[in-house]
């Protein structure tokens, strides 16, 4: 079975493209923005023009267009192909990639959210998540607990919040190279967009009634 992995919920552009375990050809690269530019053209890049049986998509939470741009294109290669498409969080696959380090221990990841806000989801030793992802602001995540090992890329500023804990940062970006380290579990057919957050504009029936 081929399969290809996009993750476009973060500033990096990721995909990756294997063969059963083998992985047959990878790029990640940090652009920030321009992911709906350069997506397709890196895909085609790839052996095959990264052809495969099972495409394997961020659900997110992270960046909304980002999120919004790896579903669109998972969808259309999936008709296109007639390939089964999954979506998997992506907070979780930063998780599973910490914990390919530090093995059976728990984690919290901690992203970027949206007006300064964090994305920040605890995972236990196990690799399953603790809860839902939640949106907080950095003194909300203060009040919270942690795990000793904190990942992704507001690892480094969580930590900081309280020098006097004991912290393993890990600022790490979710990396298609790293779907394997997923569980079966995480995959799922059902590709709503994980936000993590509510919308920042009001519904126009929510307006009226008001």
């Amino acid at each position: 079975m081929r399969t290809l992995a996009i993750e476009t919920a973060s500033d990096a552009c990721s995909i990756a493209l294997f063969e059963g375990e083998a992985r047959l050809a990878h790029t990640h690269q940090v652009i920030g923005r321009g992911h709906a530019e350069a997506l397709v053209p890196l895909i085609g890049a790839m052996p095959d023009k990264g052809r495969a049986d099972r495409i394997l998509v961020s659900l997110g939470p992270g960046s909304f267009t980002g999120v919004r741009i790896g579903l669109a294109a998972a969808r259309a290669l999936g008709f296109a192909w007639d390939a089964a498409v999954l979506g998997y969080p992506t907070l979780a696959l930063i998780a599973a990639q910490a914990q390919a380090v530090h093995r059976g221990v728990p984690v919290t990841v901690c992203t970027n959210g949206g007006h300064g806000e964090w994305f920040v989801q605890d995972f236990g030793a196990d690799g399953e998540a603790l809860g839902m992802p939640a949106s907080l602001t950095p003194d909300a995540a203060r009040a919270r607990r942690r795990q000793t090992v904190i990942a992704g890329n507001r690892a480094g500023a969580f930590a900081a919040l309280d020098p006097a804990q004991p912290a393993e940062v890990i600022d790490i970006a979710p990396d298609a190279a790293a779907v394997p380290l997923l569980s079966p579990a995480s995959l799922t057919p059902n590709l709503a967009p994980i936000y993590g957050r509510g919308p920042d504009a009001t519904p126009m029936a929510d307006r009226v009634r008001a």
